[in-house]
């Protein structure tokens, strides 16, 4: 069996507006893909119910979140229906240099500061609702949220929406298991990317000699 061929790792953002899908969509890659590591967010909110701390997301108060900003330990920061949500540097870096791939559950302004930082390694991918209906009935259909928390996130969904086209590919999540098939080929096809296996000059230059 041949040795692979080195690559720097990549970064894959899903982003939609909340019961868009990317969070099942991202979890559903996850399941088949052990080179797809979940990029675990800094967040002041508190734990949902199930949520682990460290695995889902570190929890933090907002003293210690400002002061990872303050010392630049973040890689990019936003702040979501009053809660506050930041990427931590280190790990991100360590896993493009080491050729692992990294998954990023953010929205837009995070997505922006990531490019911005990395404009390399950014797989960037928005998931369409198929309507706005379809959207709604989704979040109602989680019950995470009461009736106002509803209303809040399909009246920020539009405003998501709208910045569809600051992203490299669109996926409209009609049918769940065709889009997670989607996003599984454009990861694919990101990786054999000639700019971004650093090894390929190494392994033609074996196969000229």
């Amino acid at each position: 069996m041949s040795e692979a061929i080195a690559r720097r790792g990549l970064l894959l953002v899903l982003s939609s507006p909340s019961g868009g899908g990317k969070t099942s969509i991202g979890r559903a890659l996850r399941v088949t893909d052990p080179n797809l590591g979940l990029s675990v967010s800094l967040t002041t909110r508190p734990p949902r119910e199930g949520e682990v701390d460290g695995k889902d997301y570190y929890f933090v108060d907002e003293a210690t979140f400002l002061a990872a900003v303050r010392d630049g330990r973040l890689i990019e920061h936003a702040e979501v229906f009053g809660a506050r949500y930041g990427t931590p540097r280190a790990p991100v870096e360590a896993a493009l240099a080491e050729g692992r791939d990294l998954l990023f559950d953010i929205d837009w302004q995070g997505t922006r500061q990531l490019r911005a930082s990395l404009p390399e390694d950014v797989v960037s991918v928005f998931i369409l609702p198929p309507s706005m209906a379809e959207l709604e009935r989704r979040l109602r259909a989680r019950r995470l949220d009461d009736d106002a928390a509803v209303t809040r996130r399909m009246a920020r969904a539009a405003s998501e929406i709208a910045h569809w086209d600051e992203y490299g590919y669109v996926v409209v999540n009609r049918d769940f298991d065709l889009s997670v098939a989607a996003v599984r080929s454009i990861l694919a096809a990101e990786r054999l990317k000639r700019t971004r296996q650093t090894g390929l000059a190494h392994f033609v230059a074996g196969l000229l000699a």
